[in-house]
This record gives C-alpha cells, sequence and structure tokens, in this order.
C-alpha cells in the first residue's frame, strides 16, 4: 500500500538549499534561535542557486519567497510569523495554493516558473530527510507497466541513455544471475547539477525508484555511486536512506569511486566500484545487464532516470506515456551570474531557460550537452532527445549559455584537449583521436585549416570509439565548424574576430 505524505502544518518557515554556503547556515541558524510556535524546516535545493538560501514564509495555504535574506531579516519574518502575521513586505512573491500541498507552489514570474516542477516539485519544499513526507509508489504499483512505456534513460551515466529502459530490464531478468541495481551518481563535471540537485532535495523519490526497478528484477541488491571526495553528500544521502530503511523494501548501499570524468562512464563506474586500479570503460557487449558488476546482471541509471521512472510510477495513466512525453531536467550554467537546474516538457523550447538565468552580456552561442555537447546559434529545439539528435546537439541536460566574448574555435579547442586528457586510453579512437583532434585545431592557429581532415576524424571517432567520450568529443568541433566556420577561417588567417584570444591550444 501507498503512503500519503504528510503536509507540514502552518505557520511554517522553510530554509531551502543552506546546506553547503555559510549564509545558508546563519539564515537557518537565526530562524531557529527565534521560533517558538512556528515550525521550521531546512529543504533541500529548488535547484535555482542565484536564491540561496531561499526563505519560504507559510500560512494558511499562502506562501511569501525572500531571496537569500540576511540573518535580521530571517529573525523578523520568524517574529511576524510568531504574532500571526504572513510577512510579504519585501517579498519577490506571494503565492495561493491548497494548504496541503507537498510540492513547491511555483511563481507567476521569475526563475522558478520557468518550465514546470513535477520531477522537481518537492524540491526546496519537502524536508530531504523525512519519508513521512513522501508518497512512496513502489510499493504498490508495478513497475512492468512502466518498463511498457518507452521510458528512456538520461545523462552519460546511464547504461541505456536516450534508449528505452525496459530493453535492458527485461534483459537482465533474462540472465542468469542475482541482479543488482546501480545509482550512478558520479560525475565530476559541475556543469551538471540535476542529479545532485535531486539526491539533495528529493532523494526519497531516487529511492523511490530503486525500490521499484529492484522488485521488477526481483532482486535486494542496490548501490549508489558517489565520489569519494563528495563527503556531505554521502553523509547527506546515508541519513535519507537510513530514514527511508523501514518504508521501502529495497534500500541501497553508499559506494564510492574517484573524482574523475571518465568514472562517470557506465562501465567504467562499475570498474571503480569493483575497485579497479585502471578505470576505464569495458569493451562492449556484453551490455551491463548481461555482465555488470562482479559479473552480475546490472541495471544502471543515473538519479534523473530514477526520478522519472518515480514520476512514471505515480502517473494513474502510467501505460499510456511515451519515450518523449515524460520531461527532462536541464543545468543552465556558463557566462551566467548563477546556474539554475529547471524541468522542461517535451513540448517546450530551450530557448525558454535563458529565462531561468541571468546572463552576463550578450548571447553568442550555447553549447548544449555538457562538455562535449554542439555548438549552436540558436535555442529553437525541443529538449528531447530526437530532437536534440536531431539539431546535433547533446542530451547530457546541460546547456551552457556563452556570451560574445567567447570564441568559438577557442571554446572548441578547450573540449578536444580536455579529450585527449581525459580519455581512458582503452581504444585507438579515443586515445589517439582526441590526439589528432587537438593538434588540427592547432593547426588552424598556425595557419591551417583543414575542415575536411577534421571532420572525417570525427566521423571516425563518431562511428568506431568503444565508450560515449570518443564518440562525443568531436561535436564540440564539429558543430563550431557548422556554425562559425568563418571564425575558423579568420583564426587561419591570423586573427580572432572576438579579439579575445591568441594561441589557446
Amino acid at each position: 500500500m501507498s503512503r500519503t505524505g504528510n503536509a507540514v502544518r502552518s505557520p511554517v518557515l522553510r530554509v531551502s538549499g543552506a546546506g553547503r554556503t555559510e549564509h545558508g547556515e546563519r539564515a537557518l541558524s537565526a530562524a531557529r534561535g527565534t521560533a517558538d510556535s512556528v515550525t521550521v524546516l531546512r529543504t533541500g535545493p529548488t535547484g535555482i542557486s542565484e536564491y540561496d538560501p531561499l526563505v519560504l514564509a507559510t500560512d494558511a495555504g499562502r506562501t511569501a519567497f525572500f531571496p537569500a535574506p540576511e540573518p535580521s531579516r530571517v529573525r523578523d519574518l520568524v517574529t511576524a510569523m510568531e504574532e500571526g502575521e504572513l510577512p510579504t513586505d519585501g517579498a519577490a512573491a506571494v503565492v495561493e495554493h491548497d494548504a496541503e500541498t507537498t510540492t513547491l507552489p511555483v511563481p507567476t514570474d521569475g526563475p522558478l516558473a520557468v518550465g514546470t516542477r513535477r520531477v522537481l516539485g518537492p524540491c526546496g519544499w519537502v524536508d530531504p530527510l523525512d519519508p513521512t513526507a513522501y508518497q512512496f509508489y513502489s510499493l504498490d504499483r508495478d513497475a512492468g507497466a512502466i518498463a511498457d512505456a518507452g521510458l528512456v534513460g538520461r545523462g552519460r551515466g546511464d547504461a541505456t541513455a536516450d534508449e528505452p529502459v525496459a530493453d535492458a530490464w527485461q534483459r537482465a531478468r533474462e540472465t542468469d544471475g542475482d541482479p543488482v541495481v546501480v545509482v550512478n551518481a558520479n560525475d565530476a563535471d559541475d556543469r551538471q547539477r540535476a542529479d545532485r540537485t535531486l539526491l539533495a532535495g528529493s532523494p526519497m523519490s531516487v529511492l523511490d525508484g530503486v525500490a521499484a526497478v529492484a522488485e521488477y528484477l526481483g532482486t535486494t541488491d542496490a548501490v549508489i555511486h558517489l565520489a569519494e571526495t563528495d563527503t556531505e553528500l554521502q553523509a547527506h544521502l546515508q541519513e535519507a536512506i537510513d530514514a527511508a530503511a523501514d518504508e521501502l523494501p529495497v534500500v541501497p548501499g553508499v559506494v564510492t569511486g574517484p573524482d574523475e570524468y571518465r568514472a562517470g562512464e557506465p562501465t567504467a563506474a562499475l570498474e571503480a566500484i569493483e575497485g579497479a586500479d585502471r578505470i576505464e570503460p569495458r569493451l562492449q557487449p556484453p551490455t551491463p545487464a548481461e555482465y555488470g558488476l562482479y559479473g552480475r546482471p546490472t541495471v544502471i541509471h543515473t538519479p534523473r532516470t530514477f526520478a522519472q521512472i518515480r514520476l512514471a510510477l505515480s502517473d494513474s495513466e502510467g501505460t499510456d506515456r511515451d519515450a518523449e512525453s515524460t520531461t527532462r531536467l536541464l543545468t543552465v550554467t556558463g557566462d551566467v551570474t548563477a546556474p539554475a537546474t529547471i524541468e522542461a516538457g517535451s513540448d517546450a523550447h530551450l530557448s525558454a531557460v535563458r529565462n531561468a538565468v541571468e546572463l552576463e552580456g550578450s548571447f553568442k552561442m550555447a553549447c548544449v550537452g555538457g562538455v562535449f555537447g554542439g555548438l549552436t546559434r540558436t535555442l529553437d529545439v525541443t529538449p528531447t532527445a530526437a530532437g536534440l539528435t536531431a539539431a546535433g546537439l547533446g542530451t547530457e541536460g546541460v546547456v551552457e549559455l556563452l556570451n560574445d566574448e567567447r570564441c568559438a574555435v577557442a571554446t572548441a579547442g578547450d573540449r578536444a584537449r580536455f579529450a585527449s586528457e581525459a580519455n581512458s586510453g582503452r581504444c585507438v579512437p579515443g586515445r589517439e583521436g582526441t590526439v589528432q583532434l587537438t593538434e588540427l585545431l592547432r593547426a588552424v592557429y598556425r595557419g591551417s585549416f583543414d575542415r575536411e581532415k577534421i571532420r572525417e576524424l570525427g566521423r571516425v571517432m563518431t562511428q568506431s570509439s568503444n565508450c560515449q567520450l570518443g564518440a562525443d568529443a568531436p561535436r564540440p568541433v564539429l558543430t563550431a565548424i557548422d556554425e562559425f566556420e568563418s571564425s575558423f577561417e579568420a583564426h587561419a588567417d591570423g586573427r580572432c574576430p572576438s579579439g579575445t584570444c591568441s594561441d589557446k591550444l
């Protein structure tokens, strides 16, 4: 039987995103030191880091939003609420909502109003360590219905990225051996913050998805893979797991791996968990579903995918869903005052993400899809896997907004050089191709722009690399040439149209 979350009774003051900053800790301390009859909750991040810490004052179905207030202001808010008044002076927004809501009320404008908040709903509103504040759907819903709904994996750390999860689930069920479920949350690329937002702000949603998949596979064995350096998130997640231990039939353990970009690749993550000295992707086939952790059939998804599974379980019409009807979490970063993680529906356009952040300077281009995303002048594309792929962009869930001081040639070159340093060396296209790609871009600064050689090398790497790093590394370069070919020609002639670089390589 599913549990219905217990709504917090008013009046209540929430402090969101207070976990990682001195400002947030001071705001939380000021609230708790002043409150008597007012409930003070520490909640996780909303995803809008510009607002951290965000103080939410709620009473009788009305909530006032106060981004990053000083401790003295927090004390004044609590005092007013103690006196029976909802303070609204100076609030960024005041929202009326169902008094029993268990998801963040959304203002009509501002960064929190961008997109939707189906997966992100609990983030910033619900105590992330209180299982009674959540409704667990894995207890009475058949994950098999979700397997038939066409849900696809999200993120480069997912073994089924942009592919139906049902295929891996079924293969793992049919393979001999005791299956295991892995949550791959070790991503050394700070551009992507969606998984961290979920684990910090709504870990119960991820745990619910994990339990559903484990029950479908007929196993009780699950682990969450985090970076060994991220001790704060490890402690937070362990608290959430301990709190949910009596609520869920399957509760994962926490394991750590090296804080390296290469360790985020799904099969490399399995090597890291097993304690391998050299972290590199495995040759496939067999897939992890056939031969995964310690040789066992393994389903490995990112937190984003498990949260989508939980969302599908909560949908009474789940069997009618398809691969592109779900939402996608996007981290908006780059030349912005503060990054933001938002949630976009399949009918949205990426251009809407610009409303979630403040761009420093004038917009020139965007890199969509993480460090190896595609460069584009326009964001007039849907955030679905099909839409992004058709536009030559990446699906990792990162949109970097870059201003007019950026040089497209240098931006592509920096990413090619990173690929040459971060690849595992397992296959020739990844090991040698990334070096050759970097050298071809260095040659542009020396007066030689061989576009056809670059394109052919990119084609070979994309089609023959063993892992996604090698396959995706040419994307920033190839899309930069497509969008800014004249800039490459200018660099070969000895000048940078942006006036911002010399020899960046």
